[in-house]
């Protein structure tokens, strides 16, 4: 541990001569032999030594510019944080890293860098860009494991309560926000463990439930609750809500109504969504609802038919699960793909088959109703779409048939719809998502605001974040509104 002021050590590192540092080998993350690492559920990037850290960090050029840093969305300070570290001061960088984000060990980890602050680092026009994210959880996984998770001031209690719907990211946030300001926060979940997206839709081997597990219990000291098993929209009313305990209500219930294909056959059983499919498979039984816990067998052969973030933690799921045969159908090709490739990577070292311009046109089934073949078409690739990728065009007479034990559809999420349907006064968009003011999140309803999937429809945990720390700004501000009676 250093006892350097933050401004020397940066003096010191920036007189180091940046080219000298461009020589510097850039790291490689020890990770599971792939072999090993479909036999269990842990994360695939192993823990780092901090000398190897450290000699990470001190591949930062230290740029004026801090491109990284305007490329976040919460703008961290990841050059003052990494010549923190360069020196030996670990816990000041990981708290760096904490000035502005409030769940380091959450996005280092999920972001995706390579579009963000590591698109933009500038040794990566040299060559290999820093390892950004994998540095940002190093620092907030030692910090926790040292000296536990550390809690923030709290302002003197206001005696006003927030009730924020959902436990994903933007709600945890939310929660955490407006009680560092004094208010009383009460989060609803409707699964029966707090955590959302990051407990029930991302598997254990891309981040760990005791990331979770710790985050939660964190806000639980803090003051935060949570009530689970609670449907908002169903078991309680946002109206009831307001009308009762709480000044202000967050909405961040996320997109988690899964897409389906729309073709012949996909009602045959053996055909999964893949939000069906991830969290039986890889959460525990105990930690489900009761019309969850059926155990999950998917055979030898299983297809995925997508090409994001969601089909390959499918793919690496079933090989985990013992499927011998396990393949992404997807309609474009891999350049299209709007996943993170590096976990495309991974799945491909585990076992995963690719094939690209194909998709499902209709599905076969044998006995007891249940699908044994999926009928395809190749495609070829047209003008592009609204997406900006090109279009995939059927090519007429290509059809074939893939002998399957289970389809899981991985297309894609839109906002569930419910507290849409049940609460008066709410602007929406055609798709579902809330429209609201951007700077604040205030929403077209006095009182209600809303960040994340829940507005974007399926994005970026750290945008989600983002949105999160904006809202609970202005819930606070329209709380002290209200009480000088200005509202």
């Amino acid at each position: 541990m250093s006892d350097k002021s933050p401004s020397t050590e940066k003096k010191q590192v920036s007189a180091i001569d940046r080219k000298e540092r461009l020589k510097i080998p850039p790291l490689v993350t020890p990770k599971q032999d792939s072999k090993e690492r479909i036999k269990n559920w842990d994360e695939v990037y192993l823990e780092l030594d901090i000398e190897a850290a450290q000699r990470e960090a001190s591949r930062c050029l230290q740029c004026p510019a801090a491109a990284c840093t305007h490329a976040c969305p919460l703008q961290n300070d990841i050059v003052g944080a990494f010549a923190l570290l360069e020196q030996g001061d670990i816990i000041g960088a990981a708290n760096k890293f904490r000035e502005t984000s409030p769940m380091p060990e959450v996005c280092g980890r999920l972001c995706p860098h390579e579009l963000l602050c590591e698109g933009h680092c500038v040794v990566g026009k040299k060559g290999k860009p820093g390892a950004i994210g994998r540095l940002e959880y190093f620092l907030a996984d030692y910090q926790r494991k040292h000296e536990g998770w550390p809690l923030p001031k709290v302002a003197p209690p206001t005696g006003r309560k927030v009730a924020v719907v959902g436990s994903g990211p933007a709600g945890m946030v939310v929660a955490e926000e407006v009680t560092k300001r004094g208010h009383t926060a009460v989060v609803y979940e409707a699964w029966p463990l707090a955590g959302g997206l990051l407990r029930y839709g991302i598997p254990s081997f891309i981040i760990k439930k005791s990331v979770v597990d710790d985050k939660v219990q964190m806000l639980e000291k803090l003051g935060v609750t949570f009530v689970t098993n609670t449907v908002v929209g169903k078991d309680i009313s946002v109206d009831k809500l307001l009308e009762t305990d709480f000044d202000a209500v967050f909405l961040g219930y996320g997109a988690s109504q899964p897409v389906k294909m729309g073709v012949p056959g996909e009602d045959l059983d053996g055909i999964i969504t893949a939000t069906d499919f991830l969290v039986r498979a890889g959460v525990p039984t105990e930690h489900l609802p009761p019309e969850w816990r059926q155990p999950i067998d998917p055979g030898d052969k299983v297809i995925v038919i997508g090409g994001g973030n969601t089909a390959m933690d499918c793919l690496r799921a079933a090989l985990r699960l013992g499927s011998q045969e396990v393949t992404c159908v997807y309609r474009r090709t891999e350049a299209e793909m709007p996943g993170n490739a590096k976990e495309r990577e991974n799945s491909i070292e585990e076992g995963s088959e690719f094939m690209y311009l194909a998709a499902p046109i209709e599905f076969l089934g044998g006995e007891r109703n249940r699908v044994r073949v999926a009928r395809c078409q190749r495609m070829q690739l047209g003008e592009p779409d609204s997406s900006g990728r090109p279009r995939p065009v059927p090519i007429e007479g290509s059809e074939f048939e893939i002998p399957v034990d289970t389809v899981i559809l991985a297309l894609g999420y839109r906002v569930d719809r419910l507290i849409l349907e049940t609460t008066a006064g709410l602007e929406a968009n055609r798709n579902g998502t809330l429209i609201i003011d951007p700077e604040t999140g205030a929403t077209s309803r006095p009182g209600l605001f809303s960040g994340g999937d829940a507005v974007r429809g399926p994005d970026y945990v750290v945008d989600a974040v983002a949105d999160a720390k904006r809202a609970a700004a202005a819930i606070d501000e329209y709380i002290r509104r209200k009480q000088a009676g200005e509202t």
